[in-house]
């Protein structure tokens, strides 16, 4: 596949990120791992694909996630939520990680004000100071002012004990991920150098110990038993610790995480075995995630029993798993689309909603590919995943 050639000024943006990069492999003694590469090309300050000012979301953008598509995938987001909310009180506190453009949380607003279960604040962990500053434009001129002032942003997750509910839509899949492959039976790291062509180029070194340990995990739990030679994939030993960090000192509530990915045994299948690592520029996969780099994203897919493993291991009672489709059908989605067809001024815009269902649901477009989980502590949610329960392929 061609994509379309690069203006000058998104070449510039990229050679500098380039010799970013670079200067850091050279500062490391040739090699830095794939993890840290991932993190330079998407987090660099003022570079990295999430930190620089290109539109990524939407179909101006790379790539369009759920709550672009209209508010639908919010409301029923928010009709799971609601219920934990008005158990823990006015008090509670809604933390969405990773705002993106802003648009889930000026549709989950709106529909939590409508559902008498607005918490006390709704804050956004963003690490991108780009994407936060777009996120203030838009909900300071589209949400009623009552509401934008419950709005906040967040350097760092809550330090102080809160309870409330965790939100989090696309975003394991960006967190920078470690690259292991199997030679003479052992364990190595995909590392990244600088190619001869000035480019960037795949070296492997042995594995650190937990590395070592969690591939070996993996390993006991798949079907078809050891990884045979060379096969390739991703894991992410920190996810437990992510967890943890970003819940900070949460004491009740829900934990809620929607992201494309697979249970573990069909991650690391035999015929998965170069991973399932991608770029994406312009609405195209592009295989090759060296290749313009800072302007494209990078991603991989959740290994959702590993995240049931984080989540429970951070103290919180497994709720559920399902498709996409499912959750949303299970959260009002028939509701919620018949309501807003009602309030519809013409055929037109019910046919988008219409449109934006099968988006969201179909096994061809988000319906499958995107999975579902929760987490409680002190409240129920179990109620949310009674629709298509897939617990037992964990």
């Amino acid at each position: 596949m061609s994509l379309p050639p690069l203006d000058p000024d998104a070449q510039t943006h990229s050679e500098r990120l380039r010799g970013l990069i670079h200067a850091v492999i050279a500062d490391a003694g040739g090699a830095i791992p794939f993890s840290r590469f991932m993190e330079l090309a998407l987090y660099a300050p003022g570079l990295g694909y999430y930190s620089a000012g290109s539109t990524k979301f939407g179909r101006a953008g790379d790539f369009v996630t759920a709550p672009e598509l209209g508010s639908l995938f919010a409301e029923c987001v928010v009709e799971a939520l609601a219920p934990p909310l008005r158990q823990l009180g006015a008090d509670s506190s809604f933390l969405e990680i990773g705002g993106g453009s802003g648009a889930f949380a000026e549709a989950a607003l709106r529909h939590l004000a409508t559902l008498d279960a607005l918490p006390a604040r709704y804050a956004i962990l963003e690490p991108s100071a780009d994407l936060r500053e777009r996120q203030r434009e838009r909900l300071r001129s589209r949400l009623p002012e009552a509401l934008n002032a419950r709005v906040e942003w967040l350097d760092r997750p809550f330090d102080q004990p809160w309870q409330g509910v965790l939100f989090a839509n696309e975003v394991i899949d960006a967190l920078p991920t470690p690259r292991f492959v199997i030679r003479g039976g052992e364990v190595m790291e995909e590392g990244v150098s600088v190619a001869a062509d000035g480019g960037f180029a795949i070296v492997e070194v042995p594995a650190d110990a937990l590395m070592g340990a969690a591939v070996r995990h993996v390993e006991r739990q798949r079907d078809e038993g050891a990884f045979p030679e060379g096969y390739r994939s991703e894991l992410l030993p920190q996810l437990p610790y992510w967890i943890q960090a970003v819940m900070g000192p949460m004491q009740a509530g829900a934990m809620l995480f929607i992201d494309y990915g697979y249970p573990r045994r069909e991650y690391y299948a035999a015929t998965r075995d170069r991973g399932t690592l991608r770029a994406f520029h312009r609405h195209h996969v592009v295989d090759d995630v060296f290749a313009r780099v800072g302007l494209q994203d990078i991603t991989a897919s959740v290994d959702f029993t590993a995240l049931a493993e984080a989540g429970t291991g951070a103290g919180f009672d497994f709720a559920g798993y399902c498709s996409q489709a499912m959750f949303l059908i299970g959260n009002g989605l028939e509701e919620r689309l018949a309501a807003q067809e009602e309030a519809a001024a013409t055929e037109t815009a019910r046919y988008a909603l219409r449109r934006q269902v099968q988006q969201l649901t179909l096994p061809t477009a988000m319906g499958e590919r995107f999975q579902v989980m929760g987490f409680e502590r002190g409240v129920p949610f179990e109620a949310a995943f009674l629709a298509g329960d897939l617990s037992f392929r964990l």
